[in-house]
């Protein structure tokens, strides 16, 4: 029987393979890479030839490329999400480096303590 985190990974695979494959019919160019940590990620290049990393938040559900509220889309909707970043790379990434999303369990817990 598998583990959770290989089930997890296994799913963050099977949703980065699609993205890659559904970029790469749009002509976005677009591959599929373990990172040296190991965690999955498909890299993009821009319309100027500019890469930025696509990885999945299993707990969100979201497609991430940095840490900006308009630099994630929920992979609940697929095609949407798809849509999302091939129009993300169309225009262009951002000129900043490419941020890390992160979560403090804590904090989000503390907020809803009385």
């Amino acid at each position: 029987m598998k583990s959770i985190k290989e089930r997890q990974r296994a799913c963050q695979e099977t949703l980065l393979a699609a993205l890659r494959n559904a970029l790469a019919e749009r002509q976005v160019p677009a591959a599929f890479l373990i990172e040296d940590d190991g965690r999955p990620g498909v890299e993009v290049l821009d319309q100027a030839g500019r890469p930025r990393r696509v990885y999945v938040h299993l707990q969100f559900r979201w497609f991430h490329w940095g840490d900006q509220p308009d630099e994630r889309v929920s992979c609940m909707q697929f095609l949407r999400a798809v849509e999302r970043i091939q129009r993300a790379a169309q225009m262009g990434w951002r000129e900043e480096e490419q941020g890390e999303l992160s979560f403090s369990l804590h904090k989000i817990a503390d907020a809803y303590r009385f």
